[in-house]
């Protein structure tokens, strides 16, 4: 039997994939569980949902990225539930057990209690997010250019992003390129470029965690894409056809048929049934509780990283849930298990080095804060972009995203922009309008043919 100790990580996202590749030259065996067999690039996940970029670009296959580590083997599983008595996983076809697991299964999207918002307004967390969001968008302008009445095109035309955080400033940044450039001359009935692009926002300002004058800098940079920015406005209802929301107590009612969901996140469900199964309870965005040293409470032999795990920093406050706390936590882990097993002694706690965040606001313009040093424009987005290609795990997806991303600021192109699935496609809503058209049509036809053709 193999006696090196055995370390289950549970999510191959950015935590838990910087543990398992740290782990690479420590005496242990590693496991890697998740339910998709990719690692997802997820700051770029807007990118495939507005057409830029295809699935295969951002998403790499965890297989071809450890295959060279011999202390790590990858397993396709879906965990369900803790056994942690018995260092146990229960999975959905089986069970694993562990001698040190890592727990860093990300988030998913939180609607604040409203759950049946999510069938109206998709939020952007997966792969099948980003396509079902992308159809969604280019449905709305196929469905206009069907649309006679002008009322129903306008609001086919509106395009509404919930939350002005990095997610949906992106969104509806890309939703302007698309509208004001890439579609411009696709269509023969409407002008993409008359496209109502809104971001509705309950915090006094967009990038709300950003230093305030530079929040506002990049509002004001928003709007110069003609995009509409909602501060201190709270969202009531959404349905398939509109969405209501209150500002300073008046309520205003927006016809629209496209919402799309960035305001809020939650844990992945894990987070809860391991804090169960330690008997221990979550926060209300159900983030399991670590000490100082990223291990679970009560729990030297399970740890916690990146969104899934409540960690606070030297003020008292939560880590961001962003890409570089998630590897800075995997990386730290990998080395606090790597000193347990070499009998080294205990690390320090762990401390977050803010190496700085940005955010793509548009076209040529993004916001980025390195310690007290502020950018917004044009130098940002040029940072952003050489951060956004260094992260990226796979050399080659590096090189295809740097000439697509060339090849659509030349040519203002989207060339991933398809509409997929195997759906039905029924975009008018007036049958009786489309059959008195297709009626006089034939009946135009019948007096254009010749008298005997009639006849017969």
């Amino acid at each position: 039997m193999n006696t090196q100790p055995h370390v289950v990580i549970v999510g191959g996202g950015f935590g838990g994939l910087q543990a398992a590749k740290q782990l690479r030259k420590s005496n242990v065996r590693v496991t890697l569980v998740d339910r998709h067999n990719y690692h997802l690039f997820q700051p770029l996940l807007y990118q495939v949902a507005t057409g830029g970029l295809s699935p295969a670009n951002i998403a790499t296959p965890l297989r071809a990225i450890l295959r060279k580590q011999a202390n790590c083997q990858v397993l396709l599983a879906e965990v369900t539930d803790f056994d942690v008595a018995n260092n146990r996983l229960v999975l959905a076809d089986g069970e694993l057990t562990y001698d040190t697991l890592v727990l860093a299964a990300g988030a998913t999207h939180s609607y604040f209690g409203n759950d049946q918002w999510a069938e109206f307004a998709p939020g952007l967390k997966t792969l099948g997010d980003a396509t079902e969001i992308r159809r969604r968008i280019y449905l709305a302008f196929e469905a206009a250019e069907r649309e006679p009445d002008p009322e129903a095109r306008k609001a086919l035309m509106t395009f509404v992003v919930v939350g002005g955080g990095p997610t949906g400033v992106e969104l509806a940044g890309t939703l302007s390129e698309i509208a004001e450039h890439t579609l411009a001359r696709d269509f023969r009935n409407i002008r993409p470029q008359d496209a109502r692009i809104m971001i509705i926002e309950g915090a006094p300002h967009v990038l709300n965690h950003y230093d305030e004058a530079l929040s506002q800098r990049a509002a004001d940079k928003i709007r110069q894409f003609h995009i509409e920015v909602h501060t201190h406005t709270r969202v009531n209802e959404i349905t398939a056809d509109h969405v209501r929301m209150s500002s300073e107590g008046c309520e205003t009612i927006v016809p629209t048929r496209t919402v799309l969901w960035g305001a809020g996140v939650q844990a992945n469900p894990l987070g809860k049934r391991l804090a169960a199964a330690c008997g221990l309870e979550t926060d209300r965005a159900g983030h399991i509780p670590v000490d100082g040293f990223l291990n679970v409470t009560g729990h030297k032999n399970i740890f916690a990283v990146g969104d899934i795990a409540t960690c606070l920093d030297e003020e008292g406050k939560p880590l961001p849930g962003l890409a570089a706390v998630a590897m800075q936590q995997g990386g730290y882990v990998a080395d606090a298990i790597a000193a347990r097993v070499a009998v080294t002694g205990q690390s320090e706690p762990f401390k977050y080095h803010n190496k700085g965040t940005m955010a793509t606001i548009g076209r040529a313009a993004a916001v980025v804060q390195i310690g007290k040093r502020q950018f917004c424009g044009f130098f940002a987005w040029l940072l952003w972009l050489f951060v956004h290609l260094l992260l990226i795990v796979q050399f080659q997806n590096r090189v295809l995203i740097l000439f697509q991303w060339a090849w659509n600021y030349a040519t203002f192109n989207r060339s991933a922009r398809l509409i997929t699935g195997d759906e039905h496609v029924v975009i008018v809503r007036q049958p009786k309008l489309i059959e008195a058209t297709q009626e006089d049509s034939l009946a135009a036809a019948s007096d254009n043919l010749p008298a005997d053709s009639a006849k017969g």
